[in-house]
């Protein structure tokens, strides 16, 4: 048994916050430990905490629960802090994203984590996520922070270059990749591919078969990828029992797929050798073809958008099956194999000292891509262990590929400095170099419609 402490911020997350307390209350490594639970929100912060008790009587964690409606309360002795937090409203701020440079002409393939977007999603979320940092600095110095919060790679930047914590950040988006290669390899590995998985869209319609496919994947063969979050590129591709390198396997049969699924990823393997593993919804973010207004390609790549509309109100239904399951009207078994998407196991394998590894972490360059800038926030496989988080050497990238990767990494530490800062001729460079915009004006234009409008929420390039 690990007794250690592991802060929570951002725990009334309907789907995250169920996923997390069902992986940590069902480990019996952490047996004795205490959890300590962390929202804004009084009502889904009180609702977690119920559901946190019934977890820890019914399964015999014997874990400490508290909750908290601010991170300074729970920080002291914390081993791990587990962050995933958003300013609200997301689905409203998001579509605002998206909608402010279209009325300069400019429609961002997803507006996320890259293009403008990026910048806006980027700018609201640091300066909370930096508060946090303070105060884990003065409390709890030596702890591991545990990232999922959006946009990756601009979050962990800010907290590698700006503090003295030590941060990792994690994603799912791998699985992706896996489901691509489920798709290509169904027959050869005797994957039944579920009818509904038609592409990898961010869509309700398609995420749960894609995740199907993508597991029986996983358990069959090890995908080496490396690069960027949401940019990654599949390196090596090997049936997980007899070591046999299916990467040319692979080639051909995604030759013979409908060119109709995934055909961005298609394109973009086809022309730079190296197979993407993000998906095309994720993958536009980041390249400078998805935006021209004559030849429109979000439509000949099949580029929808983010159903803010759905995401919004599947809040509400996920809060409404906590309750039941507070209540006692709904089971919680399923919780037990709940995804932390790594969490779990870097908690356990630091805390204890034993050796994991790790599909995919986000960490500072230290040689992992050798291509790449030292210290740039790099996505490699990775291993949890005693000393904490390392990332795995992979080598170099395609020179092309790299310097794809190098421009979003100008990108992201402009960002980055700029809402330090505060900082608007960085923040300017910043947009002039994301490869969604081509004009000047156009450039200014944004940034000036983006600090005004969200002007409570940046103050810093106010003052």
């Amino acid at each position: 048994m690990l007794p250690t402490k592991i802060v929570v911020i951002g725990a009334g997350s309907a789907i995250f916050g169920r996923n997390i307390l069902g992986a940590l209350c069902s480990s019996a490594r952490l047996r004795g430990s205490h959890l300590a639970l962390v929202d804004t929100n009084e009502e889904t912060l009180a609702l977690m905490g119920r559901l946190a008790a019934r977890l820890n009587r019914e399964w015999d964690a014997h874990m400490t629960i508290t909750t908290h409606t601010h991170h300074g309360e729970a920080l002291a002795g914390a081993a791990f802090v587990i962050l995933s937090i958003e300013v609200p409203p997301r689905e409203r701020l998001w579509r605002s994203d998206y909608e402010i440079p279209l009325k300069y002409g400019v429609r961002q393939p997803y507006a996320e984590n890259g293009g403008p977007g990026g910048f806006a999603h980027a700018a609201r979320n640091i300066g909370p996520v930096m508060e946090i940092v303070r105060a884990m600095e003065r409390e709890c110095p030596q702890a591991w922070l545990i990232n999922f919060t959006n946009p990756m790679m601009r979050i962990c930047d800010a907290v590698a270059r700006y503090s003295s914590i030590r941060v990792v950040g994690l994603c799912h988006q791998i699985l992706a990749g896996y489901a691509m290669v489920a798709m290509a390899l169904a027959q050869d590995l005797g994957i039944e591919i579920p009818p509904e998985f038609t592409d990898c869209h961010a869509s309700p319609r398609t995420n749960e078969p894609r995740r199907r496919a993508a597991l029986q994947a996983l358990r069959l063969v090890d995908i080496k990828a490396a690069g960027l979050n949401h940019f990654t590129w599949m390196l090596d591709l090997r049936h997980r029992r007899t070591g046999e390198d299916l990467y040319p396997l692979f080639a051909q049969r995604w030759s013979e797929l409908n060119p109709g699924f995934e055909p961005l990823t298609r394109r973009v393997y086809e022309i730079f050798g190296l197979f993407p593993m993000p998906g095309d919804e994720h993958l536009c973010e980041y390249l400078p073809w998805l935006t021209d207004p004559q030849t429109r390609p979000w439509e000949k790549f099949d580029i929808s958008l983010y159903d803010w509309d759905y995401w919004e109100g599947s809040r509400a239904r996920g809060h409404d099956e906590i309750a039941e399951m507070v209540a006692g009207r709904r089971d919680v078994e399923g919780l037990r194999n709940a995804d932390s998407e790594g969490a779990l196991e870097i908690i356990e394998h630091v805390a204890g000292g034993g050796n994991c590894y790790l599909q995919a972490v986000n960490l500072p360059n230290l040689g992992m891509i050798t291509n790449l800038p030292a210290g740039a926030i790099v996505e490699t496989p990775g291993v949890a262990s005693g000393p904490g988080v390392q990332g795995l050497t992979v080598g170099v990238l395609p020179e092309p590929i790299a310097e794809l990767c190098r421009r979003e990494i100008t990108v992201v530490r402009l960002c980055v400095d700029a809402v330090i800062r505060g900082d608007r001729t960085a923040a300017l460079q910043c947009l002039l170099l994301d490869p969604v915009i081509t004009d000047f004006d156009t450039a200014q234009h944004i940034l000036d419609d983006y600090l005004l409008t969200y002007r409570p929420y940046l103050p810093q390039f106010w003052q």
